[in-house]
């Protein structure tokens, strides 16, 4: 793991190593997520929550979430996550405009979105079949 993705990186740098935003101590900073298609894979993340996504054209096109501070890339050599064990939740504002998005992009919802106290969750599976979570706080 390096920087933004096996050598890319978000900004100009003359410095080897891994960029000072990915480097909190007890962070979650860097994630694989498993792809059929890694170029599918981004396009929907790209489209569904504004990740950025770097060396598109490549086997192995990495990204930076929308706040900057979580990288990683997706993989051909692991798993599918169709069975959620460790569920990862990512935040969106408009819990039905994502879902909306989700369905249009070739993901799948699998639990539609519900109220847990203040909050709304609900279950997606991106294109590739694996399993995340949304969560929106407030009202819907």
């Amino acid at each position: 793991m390096s920087g933004a993705g096996d050598g890319e990186r978000s900004g100009p740098t003359d410095q080897p190593g891994v960029e000072s935003r990915l480097k909190r101590s007890g962070s979650i900073s860097y994630l694989h997520i498993p792809a059929v298609d890694v170029r599918e894979a981004a396009e929907f993340y790209e489209s569904v929550f504004g990740w950025t996504v770097h060396g598109r054209d490549t086997d192995r096109p990495s990204f930076e979430d929308a706040t900057g501070n979580v990288g990683g890339a997706w993989m051909t050599d692991q798993a599918i996550s169709r069975k959620p064990g460790l569920l990862l939740y990512i935040y969106v504002d408009q819990i039905d405009v994502t879902v909306g998005l989700i369905t249009t992009h070739g993901g799948e919802i699998v639990a539609p979105a519900y109220p847990e106290g203040d909050l709304w969750v609900a279950t997606f599976r991106d294109p590739a079949g694996n399993v995340l979570g949304l969560w929106q706080e407030g009202p819907r």
